[in-house]
Formats: structure tokens, C-alpha cells, sequence
């Protein structure tokens, strides 16, 4: 019996670190439907360093700034590093690098044709059907901010 319950359990989290893997695949491919569809309508995100400008529903904020740096850096790609679950949270943790070079105005940063370089760790939680809830994305804004002024 014990067994059983931890293969399913090993079997749902397998699953979510594939829907994860599946939302970087879309994200790379620039589909934005695909990558809300793996999310509830309800959903939230959490761009931690942009505080409130990027904090909201997945639905409405999380597309908008996806297709805001899609835009704004159309070579946007990333890569993941590394993929963990966190019982405690009840979350996977994903350390993914994400890159692209800057062709259009930013956040206020005229486009100077740089490339910025930078390690995010999206968080990702679920519900029970597991679609994505919530995504908590973080990294060093200073730096990304000074790969791109020059």
C-alpha cells in the first residue's frame, strides 16, 4: 500500500516537472497560448523584482510582460538548468537561464542592440488537476538592468 502511494506520488511530480518543461519549450517557441494553457484562468504570477507592476493574474500580467520581452527581444530563448521538487512548498523550483539581444524600447531602456544574460528561478505551483496556479519568477534585476544600459 505504501509503495503505491509513492509511486503515485513520484508519478505527480514527475508529471509537473514535465509541464514545467513544457511551458520552456512553448515559452522558446514564443507560444504564449500554449504556455497559458499548462495555467488555471485564475492563476497567479508573482515577476518578483517588478513588485507590483508584475504581480496579477498569469491570464492578464504574466501574458503581457511574456509578450512585452517577446517583442521587445524577438532572439528571447532559455535554457533550464535545473529542475527540483520542493516538498516542503509543494512546489518545483526551476533555475532556468534566459537570454536575448534588446531591439526594441524596455521598461523605459532605449534599444541599443545589447544582449543580456540572466539567471531566473521560477517557482511553480499546482492545483490538483495539475495546471499551473501560481509561478513566482526571480532574478537580479540590477544586473539585467546593466546588461542592457551598457
Amino acid at each position: 500500500m505504501k509503495t503505491t502511494k509513492l509511486v503515485q506520488e513520484s508519478t505527480s511530480v514527475m508529471e509537473m516537472k514535465g509541464i514545467c518543461l513544457e511551458f520552456f519549450s512553448a515559452y522558446q517557441e514564443k507560444d504564449i497560448a500554449r504556455m497559458l494553457n499548462l495555467c488555471t484562468t485564475d492563476g497567479l504570477v508573482f515577476f518578483e523584482p517588478l513588485e507590483e507592476l508584475g504581480t496579477g493574474l498569469i491570464n492578464e500580467v504574466g501574458r503581457h510582460i511574456w509578450i512585452t520581452l517577446m517583442d521587445c527581444f524577438p532572439d528571447l530563448d532559455n535554457t533550464v538548468m535545473q529542475l527540483d521538487w520542493n516538498e516542503e512548498a509543494n512546489a518545483v523550483h526551476c533555475r532556468v537561464k534566459i537570454f536575448g539581444t534588446q531591439q526594441k524600447e524596455f521598461l523605459g531602456i532605449a534599444a541599443q542592440g545589447l544582449r543580456f544574460d540572466s539567471d531566473h528561478i521560477f517557482i511553480f505551483k499546482f492545483d490538483d488537476q495539475t495546471k499551473i496556479r501560481e509561478i513566482r519568477i526571480l532574478w537580479d534585476h540590477e544586473n539585467f538592468l546593466k546588461q542592457l544600459i551598457g
